[in-house]
């Protein structure tokens, strides 16, 4: 019997530098290199981590935040790019996996893009939000089915989601579908308030129970200052307060280390394999305990884009027209030659005057 795989997985709660793009990349790959000390083979960072989430918008009239908008695509990177480039180095050399959240910038539209770097540093998926939420619609463009999938990576196979994307369960059931096996999730922290914080510990916990996978969740978090410079007066500093849960959870919903709330750190964990059969031994709400029969999804898995190009069209054999002469001539041939040769007379002549015509017919 092989023995059951065990890998060493990290949630990141990350403080980003506001409005710098390498600032906060610098921190990704202190982050990594602290990670990799440890023996962590998998690492997730929160939503759009880099350059930062989009505070701004949770708090400013959309009449007003143009300026915040246009730093953040000054700021925002486009993939494949100078961060991936440089996040993919880090990936190869620590032999890690990693999911980063950023804020991707395509011509003149920004997304909330989650991307995953094999150990090899390969890009095995960039794939986007499919629905900012709320505030976000004035941020961000909207993503599409291309994205949900999962990907086969050196610590198993993962999908991921951002925020309230996991209110959507047909995207979760379009992972669980797949047979995700570490389902990495994003979200922004230091917003909302407490209650932010456990809502989303209720909707992983359940999300790992239903999967039958493992969750490792990661948010970033605010200093004070930070909170002051984003709120544009202080009866808003409450809006970025609490929200922080950075975990990692078993397929049976437990926690596998103590839950980062507050602060800067990593929360590491081993993760057992076996747990997954152990879960779905029970319920595999994809297989044994799955009705296709009565409820199935159908997945659009197309990339949409506004311009579709089709293939030129095969050039047509030309079409024979054939000549009234050619016609005439080979109705000329069939007859003389269903006659018997003449008995007199020159055969020569007789031979030549149908070459003649065979000539003119082909």
């Amino acid at each position: 019997m092989s023995t059951p795989r065990r890998i060493r997985a990290a949630a990141v709660q990350l403080n980003p530098v506001l409005d710098s793009a390498d600032g906060t990349a610098d921190k990704v790959l202190l982050a990594l290199a602290d990670g990799a000390a440890q023996g962590v083979q998998l690492m997730v960072f929160p939503e759009t981590v880099v350059p930062y989430y989009p505070y701004f918008s949770f708090v400013t009239p959309a009449v007003t935040m143009g300026p915040a908008h246009l730093r953040l695509y000054e700021h925002a990177p486009t993939v494949p790019g100078p961060l991936s480039d440089a996040i993919s180095a880090a990936a190869r050399q620590h032999a890690m996996v990693v999911v980063l959240g950023v804020n991707e910038r395509d011509h003149g539209t920004l997304y909330n893009t989650q991307l995953i770097f094999d150990a090899d540093g390969r890009l095995a998926l960039k794939r986007r939000k499919i629905t900012p939420t709320y505030h976000e619609r004035m941020v961000w463009g909207m993503g599409d089915g291309s994205g949900l999938k999962t990907v086969d990576t050196a610590v198993g196979r993962l999908g991921a989601l951002a925020c309230w994307e996991h209110y959507n369960p047909l995207a979760r059931y379009a992972l669980m579908a797949q047979h995700e096996e570490i389902h990495c999730s994003q979200f922004p922290g230091s917003l909302v308030g407490p209650i932010f914080a456990e809502q989303m510990e209720v909707t992983m916990r359940h999300h790992a129970l239903e999967a039958g996978a493992f969750v490792v969740n990661a948010t970033a978090w605010l200093t004070d200052a930070q909170k002051q410079q984003l709120a544009p007066t202080p009866e808003l500093l409450k809006a970025f307060s609490g929200g922080c849960y950075s975990a990692v959870i078993s397929p049976e919903g437990k926690h596998l280390a103590e839950p980062l709330r507050e602060g800067e750190g990593l929360v590491i964990a081993e993760l057992d394999f076996a747990l997954i059969t152990k879960r779905k031994r029970m319920m595999d709400s994809v297989g044994h305990y799955a009705r296709p029969d009565l409820l199935r999804l159908h997945l659009d898995t197309q990339a949409h884009t506004p311009l579709q190009q089709d293939a030129p069209a095969a050039t047509a054999a030309p079409v024979h027209r054939a000549d009234p002469r050619d016609v005439e001539d080979l109705q000329q041939v069939t007859r003389l030659l269903q006659q018997p040769a003449p008995a007199s007379g020159p055969q020569g002549d007789y031979l030549a005057a149908l070459a003649q015509m065979m000539a003119r017919a082909s």
